[in-house]
């Protein structure tokens, strides 16, 4: 399943180069994937009902093309590949005319809500990997 967030970039996370700042890309990056979750159909609550936390252990990121205030960005997040305890979601950021601003690879594990530990994917996650 693939899923897009719309934003615009507002003043606020222009750095003094006059463009986004490196940092806010991995903000928008974690916007996407939130929203990814949703359209899915898990939100944070429905992972803490299956007793799970997913946390983020790397992000691979390319910068391609600066993005400037009031630019119309599209956040594109879908599955990539899913491992046991571990999955990584590719996105790509592009800009209203079609330019690719950013492309980034990030892996999260499942985590024990009560243990902390890392555990088996659950299988409504692991459903949205499309297997080659």
């Amino acid at each position: 399943m693939e899923d897009v967030l719309e934003i615009i970039v507002r003043s606020t996370e222009i750095d003094v180069n006059g463009h986004v700042n490196n940092a806010k890309y991995l903000e928008y990056l974690e916007w996407g994937r939130e929203n990814w979750y949703e359209n899915a159909g898990l939100p944070y609550d429905r992972f803490l009902e299956m007793g799970i936390q997913t946390v983020t252990v790397n992000i691979n990121i390319n910068y391609r093309k600066e993005c400037r205030q009031n630019d119309r960005l599209s956040i594109h997040t879908k599955p990539e590949k899913i491992g046991g305890s571990s999955y990584v979601l590719r996105q790509e950021i592009y800009n209203q005319h079609g330019e690719k601003c950013a492309d980034a690879l990030v892996t999260s594990v499942a985590m024990d809500a009560a243990t902390r530990k890392s555990r088996e994917v659950p299988d409504e996650l692991r459903s949205l990997f499309v297997k080659p």
